[in-house]
């Protein structure tokens, strides 16, 4: 890392979901200076949760780049959170009294976008404890799905790890396949049978069940038919979403997010040769955004 001057301007980048908030810290040239890792950010889950995860990110950021003393005060950062395509989340967040120079909110889908394409136009769908497809293209937005668990969030953490449960309660009853999922699900939530279990998932937030999913990719690995199915579901609609963004005539498609890697094995072939890497992770995407709504500002100043 080289030395940084006094007067050089620093940015934060904060990518915050549902299940964590990241953090990059990074020069006016886009040099990584440290990162910062902490706990959900999705204010739909807890205001309080998510303005703390976000300026403890901030801080490990700050630490891991050897500059635990430097004030939050002299960042400008770019903050794009999960739930504010929400009017009354957006507005809570804006009225914050957050303790940067500058914060510069959006959505979590633009930053993501952002960064895949080096701030160009594009698309990206987003897998992660959530799912949405979104696209910027000309200046127009468009965002399809991301209504949220349980009622959307189709092919998500949260969507394949509630399959799951689903299927196996089903499987146990004897309603259903018999499935190599059922002990493994009993065992890895140490319960002894379905009372246990549903006592045990009552309640239980997405994170819960995107804790979950990984379980299914390796069981269709494997050849279980339950676990076929769900993944073929799931992979279905990611299909159909790629198809409507590309209609929109987006540059570029990625698929970003935790589950990203799982899940384009299972995609069509066509769909699978409109993917392009993403050039950036969404924390970085922040950072581009809080830039150019920084230089927009002071050319409106100017």
């Amino acid at each position: 890392m080289s030395a940084i001057k006094d007067d050089q301007q620093l940015y934060l980048g904060i990518d915050g979901g549902g299940s964590k908030c990241k953090a990059v810290l990074m020069s006016a040239n886009l040099e990584i200076l440290g990162q910062g890792l902490s706990g959900p950010a999705n204010p739909l889950h807890g205001f309080e949760q998510a303005t703390a995860s976000i300026v403890d990110s901030a801080r490990l950021a700050l630490a891991d780049a050897g500059m635990s003393g430097y004030p939050l005060n002299r960042l400008i950062t770019g903050a794009g959170l999960a739930g504010m395509n929400l009017p009354g989340l957006l507005e809570q967040m804006l009225n914050w009294q957050h303790p940067f120079q500058q914060m510069y909110l959006t959505n979590d889908l633009l930053i993501a976008c952002l960064g895949a394409h080096n701030g160009a136009d594009g698309a990206v769908i987003v897998t992660g404890t959530g799912s949405c497809g979104f696209s910027s293209v000309d200046g127009e937005s468009l965002m399809l799905g991301g209504h949220g668990f349980p009622q959307g969030d189709i092919a998500s953490g949260s969507w394949f790890g509630l399959q799951l449960i689903t299927k196996v309660l089903q499987s146990l009853d004897g309603l259903g396949e018999q499935s190599c999922l059922n002990q493994q699900v009993l065992q890895t939530l140490a319960c002894k049978d379905t009372i246990a279990l549903v006592e045990l998932v009552v309640g239980k937030p997405a994170t819960f069940y995107a804790k979950l999913a990984n379980l299914v990719f390796d069981a269709a690995e494997q050849g279980d038919t339950m676990a076929l199915a769900i993944v073929k579901e799931g992979a279905g609609y990611l299909n159909q979403l790629s198809r409507k963004l590309w209609q929109d005539k987006a540059p570029r498609l990625s698929l970003v997010g935790g589950l990203a890697v799982r899940l384009v094995p299972w995609l069509a072939q066509d769909v699978q040769q409109m993917l392009t890497a993403p050039v950036w992770p969404a924390e970085i995407g922040a950072v581009l955004f809080a830039q150019q709504q920084d230089a927009r500002q002071q050319a409106a100043s100017a």
